[in-house]
């Protein structure tokens, strides 16, 4: 008889596994490393520096691309391809110290240089950067040797280390500038592998990443476009989905969130819906016009129609989760009567009638349906015309400016300035709102940046060039057995770089 110490036993374990036996009774395997998932857009390009659509950040913003700042989880602002800064006491010069040895994924060196043109290219007379205005305050960009960069400001400006985070500042070089609409070279952590278009995008793991103190677990990512909620859940159920950041099922959400299998947290978003107007035509040019349909609106009841109760009622273009907020949404409480009556004022007793350009997307729908409903109550006729998004939508809406009304979740960040940009959707003007996001953006005293945007959303709560109506929640869901996503989404984003299975 041979016995078998508790030491013999250990080291008979662990032989086998050396030797990559396994023993009766233990079962080991590593942990995933690739992760699917689902979004319920696919994007028109994987360039976020010439293309308005947040989805196309959410595929790529900090997986491929990076910027000088990044904007992390908590919306605080961090460093990244710019280690550090230091600012003059004019708040006018910004000095960064760049990171060194950094490369794009074709080789290509990252340095000053490669920084200048990216940001020369964002504010170049021909850009179509869809934030070109955010950064057009900046008035000269220097780099007096490859690992510092200067920008010297035209007026202070309190939020552009926020701004510089954002998707649409991420750092490109000259020589992949011309196709990162189909082929994205950044110098983030994943690499761009394939799009079947219509179906999927391929990211893999960069293996050379500059951050090694950054690990990613992640080998492979596959974005997979399921814009049918049904099929979406569907999906999930049955494993061909890990993970769906952006749940376009509402009315399932709960059931989720009941499932041990899943993860589901609502979170918070900057996704503002909002129903925007022609304002340089009629009626919209009417402000009472605006007004009136305002309080056609039962907030609470459209949340409750088109997100299952999930959403936060809003009166102006800004977040709760935004600094400085103001809860304006009693400045025009749904009120059907004096909507009808203000309607009568401003000429149109016996209603009117306008189209309604719905992007062809689930919460947009919805909202649509009910707004037709909710306007029917006070003599206003609404066709609604469902209009392919991104595509179509951008082109009529953005670009044409070809409507009546629309609806839209605007998910930039802090982006109540858009009002003042000439020309924009809305067809907005007002010199007083120009004027108080102009000193807003100057401000560098946080207490008078926060008051002076607290005037700028009053300002847009009484004119309504838009219908303000609620923020989509953060409708997650995962398996269990991941970790490190985001539960809110100070940028719309499916920043990865955290992400990986427990087991």
């Amino acid at each position: 008889m041979v016995l078998r110490t508790r030491s013999s036993r250990r080291h008979l374990l662990a032989g086998a596994l050396l030797a990559g036996f396994a023993l009766p009774g233990f079962a080991w395997a590593a942990p995933r490393t690739d992760l699917v998932l689902g979004m319920p857009v696919e994007p028109p390009g994987l360039d976020p520096t010439s293309a308005a659509p947040t989805v196309i950040g959410q595929v790529v913003w900090q997986n491929v691309f990076e910027g000088l700042t990044r904007v992390d989880r908590d919306g605080q602002v961090q460093p990244q391809l710019a280690k550090s800064w230091t600012v003059s006491p004019d708040g006018l010069t910004y000095t960064f110290a760049l990171q060194t040895g950094v490369r794009f994924h074709n080789g290509e060196p990252f340095d000053a240089t490669t920084a200048k043109f990216a940001l020369d290219a964002i504010r170049a007379p021909g850009s179509v950067n869809p934030q070109k205005a955010l950064y057009a305050v900046i008035a000269d960009v220097k780099a007096p040797d490859p690992a510092t960069l200067v920008l010297t400001l035209s007026k202070p400006s309190g939020n552009l280390l926020f701004w510089l985070g954002l998707p649409a500042a991420v750092m490109v070089d000259a020589t992949s500038r011309d196709t990162l609409k189909s082929n994205p070279v950044g110098t983030g952590p994943f690499r761009f592998a394939a799009w079947r278009k219509g179906d999927r995008v391929e990211l893999t793991r960069s293996p050379d990443h500059w951050n090694t103190a950054r690990k990613v677990h992640l080998d492979k990512v596959t974005f997979r476009f399921i814009g049918d909620p049904q099929a979406a859940v569907a999906a999930l159920r049955a494993g061909d989905l890990d993970a769906y950041p952006l749940l376009p099922a509402p009315e399932l959400y709960g059931a989720f969130q009941k499932d041990k299998a899943f993860t589901a947290v609502p979170g918070l978003t900057e996704m503002k819906v909002v129903a925007g107007m022609n304002n340089a035509a009629k009626p919209f040019s009417d402000k009472r016009v605006r007004q009136a349909l305002m309080m056609a609106v039962d907030r609470k009841l459209l949340i409750e129609g088109a997100y299952s109760g999930y959403g936060v009622p809003i009166g102006s273009h800004y977040t709760p989760n935004d600094p400085g907020y103001k809860d304006l949404t009693g400045l025009y409480p749904y009120d059907p009567a004096k909507a009808k009556a203000l309607l009568a004022e401003a000429g149109y007793a016996k209603g009117l009638t306008f189209t309604f350009k719905s992007p062809q997307m689930a919460y947009a729908s919805r909202t649509a349906e009910i707004l037709q409903a909710m306007f029917s109550e006070i003599g206003v006729t609404m066709t609604i015309v469902p209009t392919e998004f991104p595509a179509k939508w951008v082109q009529e809406v953005m670009r044409d400016r070809s409507f009546d009304m629309t609806v839209i979740a605007h998910a930039e960040p802090m982006d109540i300035a858009i009002y003042a940009n000439d020309p924009y959707y809305f067809g907005y003007k007002n010199p007083a709102f120009a004027d108080v996001v102009t000193k807003a953006a100057q401000a560098t005293d946080e207490a008078t940046r926060l008051a002076r945007y607290g005037d700028a959303q009053t300002i847009l709560a009484e004119d309504v060039p838009a219908l303000f109506l609620f923020v989509l929640p953060k409708l997650s869901v995962w398996k269990a057995k991941l970790t490190g996503f985001w539960q809110n989404e100070p940028v719309p984003s499916n920043d990865l770089t955290e992400v990986r299975w427990t087991e």
